[in-house]
């Protein structure tokens, strides 16, 4: 198992979401994934996107400059 780090801070949501789509092909099942967002909709958005994509949202919370950082088990 490995962790991943994606800093998606300055993009516009849907972007972020977007983005991992993308970024789940290249990892294998048990990774962890850790995305920092400042989109406003962020926190929203991820926990949608795990529901769709059958993901695990260990955590969210908020981090400095009000960025959200999610760790989602892949």
């Amino acid at each position: 198992m490995a962790t991943h780090m994606f800093d998606a801070k300055g993009l516009k949501c849907p972007q972020p979401t977007l983005k991992l789509t993308t970024l789940v092909i290249s990892l294998k099942p048990g990774d962890i994934l850790d995305v920092v967002a400042d989109c406003p909709t962020f926190e929203a958005d991820v926990k949608g996107w795990c529901s769709r994509m059958k993901k695990v949202l260990i955590s969210i919370k908020e981090v400095e400059g009000g960025a959200k950082r999610a760790q989602i088990k892949v």
